[in-house]
Order: structure tokens, then C-alpha cells, then sequence
């Protein structure tokens, strides 16, 4: 399975961002974005004709900052927030956050290693530098979720992630679906954690694709082993396009 192969003008294409574009850092600032991956984007985004959009679980002005100057279409805060390709941004009613705020930032400051994020209607406990916390972490986490309505939490990979009940990378995805230029193609989906899982879900179920990137069980129905294996796809695609439209 390449890209190559995967990759026509009438495909929707969907990708995660840590762990899937870019490797995973200790902490989540520490990202290193590689040479040629904005270009790589942006090329994909001109074959597409403008069908790319960025899933991840950071804030939107995260992933623009990353991929600046490429600027697409980006659901953050797992679809909480949502950019379409028009630049119209929809935001999904929050919840208070501050039981969980303060439970997260209580254990952190007894445990230099585990680091609290802050996002517009989400609260993140990393606990990457200390994964033996990770009973602890959970404990807390959901001690603070069940006694804030509204909220929901999620397991991604060496985090616990306190969010909206309603929002999903699925249903971003779907919501992306209903609108140009996305509407009526074929979704391709591509991430690495727990959290990609309900996208993959609901590409296949639209008869598209989902892709896991690295290890773990997964519903995906293909399998690349790592970010660099992703973006040497990518890239490859790309190439092959551009031969195509020279030749």
C-alpha cells in the first residue's frame, strides 16, 4: 500500500499531527516540524484542490504556527474547534474546566515530571517524563471529569485529556465531509493514537480509509510504521503528481 496508489483528485485527505506528521516529543512545544514536510502539504493540498485538513488534538493557532506559512483547513481540540476551508471557525460550547484545572495542577506541582495544558475547552495531563504516575494521573483525571458535567475523558498516548462529551475527531471528520471541497469524496484518514480510533471508524464507514501509524491494536485497515514512514509517502505522492503533470 503506497499513497501513490491512494492519492486521486477524489480523495478527501485527513491527517493527524503528533505522532502521525511529526515524531512525538517529551513535551508537547518540543515538536520538531522536519524539512520539506510544509511543502510536502502544500503540494498534497494543490492536488487535492484543497480537500487537506489537520485533526489533532492541539489548538488550531498551534498547528498554524507548526505549518506556517500553509495555512488549511484544521479541526483542534479533538473537532472542539473547527476551521473549514472557507476560514469560517466554528467552536463547540465549552464546559468549566476548573475542577479538573485544579486537580491537574494540584498533582503537578507534588510531581515536577507531569506537565498540564491549558487548551480552549480542554485540560491535558502529560505524563510522558513520569509515565509510572500514570495510576495516579488517571485517578485524578477522572476523579475531577465525573464531577464536571459536560466533560468527558480521554486516553491518548502518555496523556489524559479532559474535553467536551461532543467532541470527536470522527465527527469533525464528518462534519468536514457535509462541506466543499471535501463533500462527495473519497476519506482518507491518517493518525497514531487512541484517539484517531472513532476517525477511523468513520472513514471506513463511509467506505474510505484509515490508517494507523506505528504499534498498537487498532480498526484501521493499513498500517505504516512510523511518522517518517508517513511523510516518505507523502512526499512520494507528491512527486509522482508533479512527474505526471511535467511530463
Amino acid at each position: 500500500m503506497n499513497f501513490v496508489d491512494l492519492l486521486f483528485p477524489s480523495c478527501a485527505l485527513f491527517l493527524d499531527f503528533d505522532g502521525t506528521l511529526v515524531d512525538l516529543a517529551p513535551q508537547p512545544e518540543a515538536v520538531i516540524v522536519p524539512a520539506g514536510l510544509v511543502e510536502t502539504l502544500d503540494g498534497l493540498n494543490a492536488y487535492l484542490g484543497g480537500a487537506l485538513a489537520l485533526i489533532s488534538g492541539r489548538p488550531i493557532e498551534q498547528i498554524d504556527a507548526f505549518l506556517r506559512p500553509l495555512r488549511v483547513p484544521v479541526a483542534g481540540v479533538h473537532g472542539a474547534e473547527r476551521r473549514a476551508f472557507d476560514g469560517a471557525v466554528s467552536l463547540m460550547s465549552t464546559h468549566p474546566l476548573q475542577r479538573v484545572e485544579e486537580a491537574a495542577l494540584a498533582l503537578a506541582s507534588r510531581h515536577p515530571g507531569l506537565i498540564v495544558e491549558n487548551k480552549r475547552g480542554s485540560v491535558a495531563l502529560h505524563f510522558r517524563q513520569a509515565p509510572e504516575l500514570e495510576p495516579l494521573c488517571l485517578q485524578a483525571m477522572q476523579r475531577a471529569v465525573e464531577e464536571s458535567p459536560g466533560l468527558t475523558l480521554l486516553r491518548g498516548k502518555m496523556v489524559f485529556e479532559a474535553k467536551p462529551g461532543g467532541a470527536s475527531k470522527g465527527q469533525a471528520i464528518a462534519a468536514f465531509l457535509q462541506e466543499p471541497p471535501f463533500a462527495g469524496r473519497t476519506p482518507v484518514f491518517a493518525g497514531d493514537d487512541f484517539t484517531d480510533e472513532v476517525g477511523f471508524s468513520t472513514v471506513q464507514r463511509m467506505q474510505g480509509l484509515g490508517i494507523k501509524v506505528g504499534e498498537g491494536a487498532t480498526v484501521a485497515w493499513h498500517r505504516l510504521d512510523s511518522p517518517s514512514a508517513l511523510r516518505d509517502e507523502l512526499r512520494r505522492a507528491v512527486d509522482t503528481r508533479n512527474a505526471k503533470v511535467g511530463a
